[in-house]
C-alpha cells in the first residue's frame, strides 16, 4: 500500500435511518475506488453475518481503508459504515469518535427520519464535518428539494453544499468522493508525541485471537512494540498489524497517526481489550486516556434458558464465544422452577434480543427458550437502601418496598400528517408525557414524549408501524429513574406461582393485565385428565382467574344395565382419582406462554 502523508488521511462514517442506502453506498465508494473487482464484488460486501444479509440490516460496524487518486494526488478514505437501526446507536457513536467527518444520508422519498436525526446529535456532539447526502434520486418518488428543506427545518444544519446520489446506480458517488476529499478535514494529532490511540472495536479470531479495531491519534504503533492498554493496566507485545480491507485484512508494519489498523496481541479473550480504552507505548506512556466514549449499557434483560435442561453448559460457552464478537452482550446464570437452569441475559433492546436469539440458536445448534423482556427498576426499601431489579421475582415483598423507580426514555416520533390522532392516542395508552410537536411541513410532524421504557419493550414498535401503516420512524434515548406505582403480578398454574410468567405493570393496569394475561394462558396450557387452576395474583390477593377444563374418559362406558348406583360408584372413584391426580400431577408449560405477555394490548 502506498505511503501517504497525514493531511492526504480522510476518516469519516456514514449515517443514517435504517433502510435509507449506507450499505450499498458504502458498496458502490468501495468499486469506484477500486478496492473489489467487479468479479468479487457482492451485494452489501462489509455485511458479513447471514443475518445482516438476510433481514437487509447493519448489526456490526464494519471499517474499510480505500485508496484514491484526485488530481493526481494519493489519498486514503477510512470509511466506517454503521448501523441504522435504533438498538446499535452504541455501534454509531464509537464509530464517530474515530472520524472526522460523516455522510449524513437521507432516502429522496421518505426525507428525514427519527434515526437521522438521533444520529446528527451524536455527530455533532463529536464536532464533525457533516456532508449531507440525499439517496435513491433515481426513484420516480424522489423530491430532493423537500428532503433538504426538511434538513434545515428539523436539524437546523445548512444543507446548501450538498450532494444528490443514487447508490443503486452509481450516478454522483464519484463527485461525493470528490467533495469527501475536499471538505473532510485531515486528522490532526503529532507523529512525535507518545502514541496514543482508541480501540473502537473488538472480536475474537480463530487463528489469531482477540482483535482490536483501532484509531491512532497521536505517535504510531509498530510491529513488536511493547504497548499498554491503559483501562486493564496490562502490556502486551503486538505480533502483527493489518489494515481493513472489504475482502481481507492486508499487513504493514506500521500504522501512524490519524490511521485507522488491526493490532494482533494474540489474546487469548476479548476482556482486556475493552471497547473505548486506550493503547499507548509501554516505555513512553501518555499521560491521558482518550475520553468522550459511551459504553455500551443494556437495556432490556430476559432470560434465556435451553429447552434441553442437560445443555445448559453448552448455552454457557456458546454465550461467551458470542461476547467475543458482541462486548454489548451481559449474562449471569440463573434459575427457574419452570424452566431450569439459564442465563439472565442483557439487550440493548428488542431487535438486539432478536438477533441474539438467532445467532445462539443457529451458529451453536441450540434450542432456547426466551422469557418476556424486562427493564432494570431501582428499588428503595423501607430500610433506606437501594436495590436494583432485573428480574421481577427479585423485587422485595410489598410491606418492605418504599417507591418503585422505573426508567424513561425520551421518544423522537416523526409521522405523516394523517395519524397524529391514532398515535397520540397510542402513547397516552402507553403512560406518554407529550413534551413537543412540531409541523416540519404541511404533511409530516415531529412528536417528542417521554415514555417509560417499561410500555416500549413489549409490543411497542409493532404497534407503532401498524397505527401509521408503516410510515412513522421512532427513536429513543433514556433520561433516567422516575417513582411509579408499580406491582408485582404473579400467575399460579395449578396452585404454582411460574416464576418465569411474573411481571411488574403498573397498579392501574394490574386487574385488565392479569385478566388478559389469564385468558391468554388458557388458550396455550393443554388440558390435562384433571381441572387446571390459572390465577393472576398481586401478593396473596387474586385478581383473576380461570380454568382449563380437564379431558373427559367415559369411565360409565362399559355398564350397560343394572341400578344407577353402578354408574355413580364409577364416577365417585374417577372424581377421587383426579382428585389424587391433581395433587401430584406437574402442569407442562408451552413455551408459547413465555410470549404470551407480549400480545397482552392487543
Amino acid at each position: 500500500m502506498a505511503i501517504v502523508p497525514q493531511s492526504h488521511i480522510r476518516n469519516f462514517s456514514i449515517i443514517a435511518h435504517i433502510d435509507h442506502g449506507k450499505s450499498t453506498l458504502a458498496d458502490r465508494i468501495i468499486q469506484e475506488c477500486g478496492a473489489v473487482s467487479d468479479r468479487e464484488m457482492s451485494a452489501q460486501v462489509m455485511d458479513t453475518m447471514d443475518i445482516e444479509k438476510e433481514r437487509g440490516i447493519t448489526i456490526k460496524a464494519q471499517s474499510v481503508r480505500l485508496d484514491y487518486v484526485k488530481d493526481g494526488e494519493a489519498y486514503v478514505l477510512n470509511l466506517i459504515d454503521t448501523p441504522g437501526h435504533v438498538d446499535f446507536s452504541y455501534e454509531v457513536s464509537r464509530s464517530l469518535a474515530s472520524s472526522e467527518g460523516a455522510l449524513l444520508i437521507v432516502d429522496a422519498a421518505q426525507g428525514v427520519e427519527a434515526q437521522t436525526i438521533a444520529n446528527v446529535y451524536i455527530a455533532i456532539e463529536n464536532n464533525l464535518e457533516l456532508l449531507p447526502v440525499v439517496n435513491k434520486i433515481d426513484l420516480p418518488a424522489a423530491d430532493p428539494d423537500r428532503v433538504l428543506g426538511e434538513l434545515e427545518n428539523a436539524i437546523g444544519i445548512d444543507a446548501t453544499e450538498h450532494c444528490l446520489v443514487s447508490a443503486k446506480t452509481g450516478q454522483g458517488v464519484k463527485d461525493l468522493i470528490d467533495t469527501i476529499v475536499e471538505r473532510i478535514p485531515a486528522p490532526s494529532g503529532d507523529e512525535n508525541a507518545p502514541t496514543k490511540a482508541l480501540i473502537y472495536d473488538s472480536w475474537f479470531d480463530n487463528y489469531l485471537g482477540a482483535l482490536a479495531l483501532v484509531r491512532v491519534f497521536e505517535g504510531s504503533l509498530k510491529k513488536g512494540q511493547m504497548v499498554k492498554i491503559m483501562g486493564a493496566a496490562r502490556e502486551h507485545q503486538i505480533l502483527d498489524l493489518m489494515y481493513p480491507h472489504p475482502l481481507a485484512p492486508k499487513k504493514t508494519p506500521e500504522i501512524k497517526t490519524g490511521e485507522i489498523g488491526i493490532v494482533v496481541l494474540g489474546l487469548k479473550t476479548v476482556d482486556a481489550l475493552q471497547v473505548g480504552d486506550t493503547i499507548t507505548d509501554s516505555k513512553n506512556p501518555t499521560s491521558e486516556v482518550i475520553h468522550g466514549f459511551e459504553p455500551a449499557k443494556p437495556f432490556v434483560f430476559a432470560g434465556i434458558y435451553p429447552i434441553e435442561t442437560d445443555k445448559f453448559e453448552d448455552l454457557r460457552d456458546a454465550l461467551n464465544k458470542l461476547k467475543l464478537n458482541d462486548s454489548s452482550l451481559s449474562f449471569e446464570p440463573e434459575s427457574s422452577m419452570a424452566l431450569g437452569s439459564g442465563f439472565r441475559t442483557g439487550f440493548l433492546g428488542m431487535l438486539h434480543m432478536e438477533v441474539v436469539k438467532e445467532r445462539l440458536e443457529r451458529e451453536f445448534d441450540l434450542d432456547l427458550i426466551a422469557t418476556a423482556p424486562t427493564v432494570v427498576y431501582e428499588v428503595l426499601q423501607t430500610n433506606g437502601e437501594k436495590i436494583e431489579i432485573q428480574n421481577p421475582s427479585e423485587l422485595p415483598e410489598p410491606q418492605k418496598i418504599d417507591t418503585i423507580f422505573e426508567p424513561y426514555v425520551k421518544a423522537t416520533i416523526l409521522t405523516p400528517q394523517e395519524f397524529v390522532g391514532n398515535l397520540i392516542k397510542l402513547l397516552s395508552e402507553r403512560r406518554g408525557i407529550q413534551i413537543k410537536m412540531d409541523y416540519l411541513n404541511e404533511t409530516r410532524v415531529l412528536l417528542e414524549y417521554d415514555i417509560p421504557m417499561n410500555e416500549i419493550v413489549m409490543d411497542f414498535y409493532d404497534k407503532l408501524k401498524s397505527t401509521t401503516k408503516g410510515y412513522a420512524s421512532f427513536d429513543y434515548e433514556p433520561i433516567g429513574f422516575r417513582p411509579g406505582k408499580l406491582v408485582k403480578l404473579d400467575i399460579k398454574v395449578a396452585g404454582d406461582i411460574v416464576d418465569a410468567l411474573s411481571i411488574i405493570v403498573p397498579d392501574e393496569k394490574a386487574r385488565t393485565r392479569g385478566l388478559a394475561f389469564v385468558n391468554q394462558l388458557k388458550e396455550l396450557i393443554p388440558r390435562q385428565l384433571f381441572e387446571v387452576a390459572i390465577q393472576a395474583s398481586i401478593g396473596n390477593t387474586v385478581i383473576a382467574r380461570s380454568n382449563v377444563k380437564s379431558m373427559g374418559k367415559n369411565v360409565t362406558a362399559k355398564c350397560y344395565g343394572g341400578d344407577i348406583t353402578r354408574k355413580r360408584k364409577l364416577l365417585e372413584k374417577q372424581k377421587a382419582g383426579k382428585k389424587r391426580m391433581k395433587s401430584i400431577g406437574k402442569v407442562e408449560v408451552p413455551q408459547e406462554a413465555f410470549m404470551a405477555v407480549l400480545k397482552l394490548d392487543s
